[in-house]
């Protein structure tokens, strides 16, 4: 499936199972509260498909996937029936209109902690979090390659996933944080990594480049990709060569060897260049030449560069038994939602970029991104998703469920509901908010696709 149509259709995917639980929320408390339903549809604008239950209830799937609805019978949006009065929203006890309300981001919540035991699981394959190269505010802070990193601020990073996560959300308050790790030779020691070294305005998509850790499945490996003609490595090296050791120290990857053959070439003679070629083992001679390319300085040069990138084979997996995997799973929505309204709250005081907010083109990417991957990257995915749409929900803005909660607290505060007039103005309100929101996301979406 190409990307566009991978992209529409997991995000069609997405949305509509995480929409439909949402709603289902609404309606399952509405119905066991004594409230009619009278439309429960996924999606908005014109139904697509519609069926009218025995409980009289309209079922509906409708064209545009953003979204969804319960339309309870209330007397504030048409004439009810006086046998119907008392099934009408409006008529219920503002406790019972607050557990209808918050039903649809329980739901979601609830739905986040189900999808997370299923990836636990089925485990989510992913790789260690081992440093491949460390400089600038790594390398500063005692971070070398081959350390793998067991903690961030004390948060347990099982994977690299975890410990990027990790990284790039304490490096938006560019605060020194601890780092635990565990070297090459096993020995167990804690960094204090100085994130406060980052600059002010510093791109927080690229938190993880700029204090200077790529971790060690974003090495290439020492694979002879091209050769230059007229450098010492023509007609001596081939493509496909795997360099193993320069003079004797191992290489373990690309990076590692133009340092070495700089080494090489500053003691001023030749050296042995050992690679695998179709199996076999070769001891190569090669004396590296002083390279001035048009822009730059001069440095030693054999004359090769790296074979095409290829993401290596997952080397970890995140996996819990059933009865594990449920206060894991418990945690891990604790520890998102935790990330969630602390990211919420950086937005709004200016700490955090308000690039970090994303609209469905970004969603649809990510929906298509993460179901090639696996059905746990699916799940995780689903899970992020249906606890960001609980949050959402429940910010207090008009016209989303917590809106509708704080009305219904002002309620009991003031023991009277609030006026039709101020309900109107709040809706309008909320309505421009809204589109600010989703204004933004869009243009964030926008800005990224251009980059």
């Amino acid at each position: 499936m190409s990307g566009f149509l991978g992209s529409v259709w997991w995000m069609i995917v997405s949305l509509g199972l995480l929409v439909t639980f949402h709603e289902y929320g609404h309606y399952w408390v509405a119905r066991r509260s004594g409230v009619k339903v009278l439309r429960f549809s996924v999606g908005f604008g014109k139904p697509l498909w519609s069926r009218r239950g025995r409980d009289g209830t309209e079922y509906v799937i409708a064209a545009l996937p953003l979204g969804g609805y319960v339309k309870m019978l209330d007397e504030r949006e048409g004439e009810v029936a006086p046998g119907e009065a008392d099934q009408a929203f409006n008529r219920q006890p503002v406790w019972r209109r607050i557990a209808i309300v918050a039903a649809g981001p329980l739901a979601n919540l609830l739905l986040c902690v189900a999808l997370l035991w299923t990836m636990f699981v089925v485990g989510r394959p992913d790789f260690e979090p081992v440093v491949g190269h460390a400089e600038g505010i790594a390398e500063a802070s005692g971070l070398q390659r081959g350390d793998t990193v067991l903690a961030v601020d004390g948060r347990p990073t099982p994977t690299w996933s975890e410990a990027a996560m990790a990284l790039a959300t304490t490096a938006i308050d560019r605060r020194d944080i601890d780092v635990r790790v565990r070297d090459a030779n096993g020995n167990q020691a804690t960094r204090r990594l100085g994130l406060s070294g980052l600059p002010v305005d510093y791109d927080q998509r690229r938190a993880i480049a700029l204090m200077g850790l790529t971790p060690r499945h974003h090495l290439l490996p020492p694979v002879v990709g091209g050769i230059q003609s007229g450098l010492p490595a023509w007609g001596v090296l081939a493509e496909g060569d795997r360099v193993t050791a320069i003079d004797g120290t191992p290489v373990r990857s690309f990076d590692e060897i133009g340092p070495l053959v700089q080494a090489l070439g500053d003691r001023g003679d030749a050296g042995m260049i050992e690679v695998q070629r179709d199996g076999d083992r070769l001891a190569l001679e090669i004396a590296p030449v002083r390279h001035q390319p048009e822009a730059g300085g001069a440095y030693w040069a054999i004359g090769i560069s790296p074979a095409s990138a290829q993401m290596p084979p997952y080397d970890a997996l995140l996996r819990h038994g059933p009865l594990q995997a449920v206060p894991a799973a418990v945690r891990e929505t604790g520890r998102l939602a935790s990330d969630s309204f602390a990211m919420i709250g950086r937005m709004f005081t200016g700490r955090a970029s308000v690039e970090n907010l994303s609209g469905p083109i970004t969603i649809a990417r990510y929906a298509n991104a993460s179901a090639g991957l696996g059905l746990a990257w699916f799940l995780s995915f689903l899970a992020l998703l249906s606890l960001s749409l609980a949050i959402i929900n429940l910010l207090p803005i008009p016209i989303l469920d917590g809106g509708h909660l704080l009305y219904y607290l002002i309620e009991l505060v003031k023991g009277s509901p609030l006026s039709e007039r101020a309900m109107v103005a709040g809706q309008y309100i909320g309505l421009a908010m809204l589109a600010g929101l989703m204004g933004l996301a869009f243009y964030n979406d926008i800005l990224l696709l251009l980059r």
